[in-house]
């Protein structure tokens, strides 16, 4: 999630209106056919390299194929331009890149040799991009005009997914930036480079970068067997009317199927759990477009299972939902009937295999999100993941 911290979740652009008041029933919960239960798997290599094990059942497997035992159809990667510093955390016994183009190769692989779809999430920086955070590759720091930057853009992804497709690995949808919801490549960004913060107002400009990738994307899946959907990505229901509204009619975006925000219940409060469905239909009628929930997660347990502090947990579990392995699968299953009754399609379940091992990231070792996993403090799964298997037609 591009909210690996917790402050970041707080930075958002101010402009927060919602879908309503003609806002049209949500439908009879029946759950269709393309309905997508996905997982982010993007800490899976990094975790097994440094001594993480999964089990299921008891049984040590594949994660990979145990999340497809489980339902999930989609695997999400996130990817950065020339994320070095995840080699050289390690120090001396830093062996390579993580989330880099390479490791996305062999995560991507693994997914689909299981018959997983795949979404790449271009996050356009060498690090977390998310709401308080965007910031420039540092390869691209020197570009002083809109044009090269849209060229850049476009020839990066479009060489990514060239070299992915070359290999049988071309994914089924691409999200053009992580949780954009005052633009990208603005953070601490020198003084002369094109200004992409819509918050500042700068729709046009973002806009033509965002068209780069996506004329990648298209140019690409012309030539391949795959058709790949195209997404964009904001943290918050409260803020897509905002965005979308402005970034199809200020920032000319027009060519995409598919519109994905963050919807962490415990911080995304605006719109209440039992709204979402209804939210979520408005959606899909004003913006002619796919919805889906690209990030969502929820606590097992309050507990920690190493030093390096929890995201959360430590605060009040919303009523009904506990902070346990049951409290967890009804808060999923909840979330899903929305989505369903909404015309959904589909939700995404952040890092479910982030549980404790010796791997590092900027702010610690283990894990900060081993609690909202859908593995226990052993690497065995557990029941939270029923959700993606219910038989969601009988309800």
């Amino acid at each position: 999630m591009g909210t690996i911290f917790l402050v970041l979740f707080f930075a958002h652009c101010g402009k927060t209106e919602s879908g309503d008041p003609d806002d049209p029933d949500p439908g009879d919960g029946i759950t269709p056919v393309d309905f997508h239960f996905g997982a982010d798997l993007s800490y899976i290599n990094q975790i097994m390299d440094h001594g993480g094990k999964f089990f299921d059942g008891g049984t040590e497997s594949n994660p990979y194929r145990i999340m497809k035992d489980h339902g999930t159809g989609m695997a999400r990667f996130r990817i950065w331009h020339n994320p070095v510093w995840t080699k050289d955390i390690y120090g001396a016994s830093g062996t390579q890149l993580y989330n880099d183009l390479l490791d996305v190769e062999k995560a991507i692989s693994e997914s689909k040799t299981q018959g997983m779809k795949v979404l790449l999430d271009f996050h356009y920086s060498d690090t977390w991009a998310d709401p308080g955070k965007q910031v420039i590759p540092r390869a691209w720091m020197d570009i002083t005009s809109i044009e090269v930057l849209e060229d850049s853009v476009y020839n990066y992804t479009f060489n990514t997914l060239k070299y992915l497709d070359s290999k049988g690995l071309m994914p089924e949808f691409v999200q053009i930036g992580n949780e954009i919801n005052c633009g990208m490549m603005y953070s601490e960004a020198p003084k002369n480079f094109p200004k992409l913060n819509i918050c500042d107002g700068n729709w046009s400009n973002l806009g033509q970068v965002i068209n780069g990738g996506i004329k990648a994307v298209r140019e690409v899946s012309a030539e391949s067997e795959v058709d790949t959907e195209v997404i964009l990505h904001v943290a918050d229901p409260k803020n897509v009317q905002w965005w979308f509204d402005n970034m199809m009619d200020k920032g000319n975006v027009t060519d995409f199927e598919v519109v994905g925000f963050s919807y962490y219940p415990i911080w995304h409060t605006t719109i209440g759990i039992t709204e979402l469905g209804k939210v979520v239909a408005a959606f899909k009628s004003r913006f002619s477009k796919e919805i889906m929930i690209l990030e969502t997660a929820y606590p097992w347990t309050s507990d920690g299972n190493d030093n390096y502090n929890n995201i959360f947990g430590a605060g009040q579990a919303i009523s009904g939902y506990p902070f346990t392995q049951q409290g967890q699968l009804a808060m999923m299953r909840t979330l899903t009937k929305q989505m369903i009754s909404g015309g959904g399609y589909g939700i995404i379940y952040w890092e479910p295999g982030w549980i404790t091992s010796q791997m590092k990231d900027l702010w610690g070792t283990g894990s900060s999100w081993e609690n909202c996993a859908l593995f226990d403090f052993n690497g065995n799964l557990h029941q939270g993941i029923q959700y993606m298997t219910d038989n969601y037609e009988s309800e």
